[in-house]
């Protein structure tokens, strides 16, 4: 049985689900993340619900069928029934790693240490990811995870006064240097200054995806 990293995997490949307009429903791979990821004309549901019932609430929906899957009634009934919560429906970005060492001077903080504990995007990313590291650049942060399906993810956060200076770019760049395999990014689409930081650094957009978190 084809598994969420297996479809995540060939994702990270170029080998997108096939475009034939079905959902594929397929069992969460930790308790703390369900979800529903978005590709050109498929969709994948990670859940260990019941899946008649996925595909039965989605056919119940009134629109295009092709849209149902993130369709707010469906995502509202999907978080009801399994008693979870979300955020926001965020693009999904992927990358290749790089050789070399990064172009970027960074230090590696500590796990658990004071710098490390602080800082609100590593804190953040504790929350949602596993085997979490981060590392300190004059100006801002970069925070790697393994998420849904074990996959590698990568978000940084830069400071207010080194905006607009192109660090950004430049380490998200570094987070494929890090990277010993292909590493991923969830944009909220509403984010542009994010979204073409991260295109421009050669991740490529794969689809969209939400999740929902156990509470």
């Amino acid at each position: 049985m084809e598994t969420l990293r297996d479809i995540l995997d060939a994702a990270a490949h170029g080998v997108l689900p096939p475009a034939d307009g079905r959902t594929t429903v397929v069992p969460q791979d930790c308790a703390r993340d369900a979800g529903v990821l978005a590709f050109t004309a498929h969709a994948v549901v990670f859940t260990d619900e019941d899946p008649d019932w996925i595909h039965r609430a989605l056919r119940a929906v009134e629109c295009d069928a092709l849209a149902a899957p993130m369709n707010p009634r469906f995502l509202a009934a999907f978080a009801e029934r399994t008693g979870r919560t979300s955020e926001t429906i965020d693009a999904m970005l992927v990358a290749a790693p790089l050789p070399g060492e990064a172009p970027l001077a960074l230090k590696e903080l500590a796990s658990g240490g004071i710098e490390d504990a602080g800082h609100s995007r590593v804190v953040y990313a504790r929350g949602r990811r596993d085997e979490v590291r981060a590392w300190a650049a004059e100006g801002g942060v970069l925070v790697t995870g393994r998420g849904i399906g074990g996959r590698l993810e990568v978000s940084v956060e830069v400071d207010e006064g080194a905006r607009h200076r192109g660090l950004g770019r430049a380490l998200v760049t570094a987070a494929r240097h890090l990277a010993p395999e292909p590493l991923w990014a969830q944009v909220a689409p509403g984010n542009a200054r994010s979204l073409r930081t991260f295109l421009a650094a050669g991740y490529r957009p794969v689809g969209s995806e939400l999740l929902l978190r156990a509470p």
